[in-house]
């Protein structure tokens, strides 16, 4: 699955009704554009083929007062909505897509209720901790004969320590959640920004 979907359904979503030029300045914002594919081309592309799909609604506003063409907002459509969550909860679960599918699904993790957030991300986990022990079980060098394997058996190895590291990082989050961190889906009002205020972009200006 392709994160550009998940980033331009959410920034569309977050702010109910919004134009290329907000869903781009929003992905810059949070540094997209640096961790995956989501660089203004390819934004303008998905609304067009989203709004095609039937997944987002265009509306043609008024020119701007600067003399500009008029500007196509568009908002979530129903099936707009059902694929927004399908491609959020696959995101948080799925061990084998690229990172920048879960960084997006961590961008939008407060869009859950928090309880299918912590059950989402123990299902990480116990993909995870399975594939570990698939790696192990038939994949992993047997030390006693590590030169059977030479340089290969640190594919293994690698294998190994990210199961274990992107375990650790959910195991981390679930306790946070739990522990009341951050503002979920029907708890209550919450800002748009992402970055909490004050906080510096590390993306601005670049």
């Amino acid at each position: 699955m392709s994160a550009i979907r998940l980033l331009v359904l959410g920034a569309v979503r977050q702010h109910g009704r919004a134009h290329g030029y907000m869903v781009r300045n929003d992905l810059e914002f949070w540094g997209a554009h640096e961790w995956s594919n989501a660089k203004p081309g390819s934004i303008y592309h998905a609304l067009k083929q989203l709004a095609k799909q039937g997944l987002l609604r265009p509306y043609e506003t008024a020119p701007s007062t600067a003399g500009g063409p008029p500007r196509t907002q568009y908002e979530l459509t129903d099936a707009g909505e059902i694929e927004f969550m399908s491609l959020l909860r696959h995101a948080l679960t799925a061990i084998d897509e690229k990172q920048d599918m879960l960084t997006s699904g961590v961008g939008f993790l407060v869009d859950l209720p928090r309880e299918e957030a912590i059950a989402l991300l123990k299902k990480r986990i116990a993909a995870l901790e399975e594939w570990r022990r698939e790696v192990t079980r038939h994949w992993t060098p047997d030390e006693s004969t590590p030169e059977e394997w030479g340089h290969i058996g640190e594919i293994m190895k690698l294998w190994v320590h990210n199961a274990d590291s992107g375990a650790q990082w959910a195991r981390g989050l679930v306790e946070r959640l739990e522990d009341g961190a951050f503002v979920m889906a029907g708890e209550g009002e919450r800002g748009v920004d992402v970055l909490p205020p004050g906080a510096q972009n590390p993306y601005a200006g670049k």
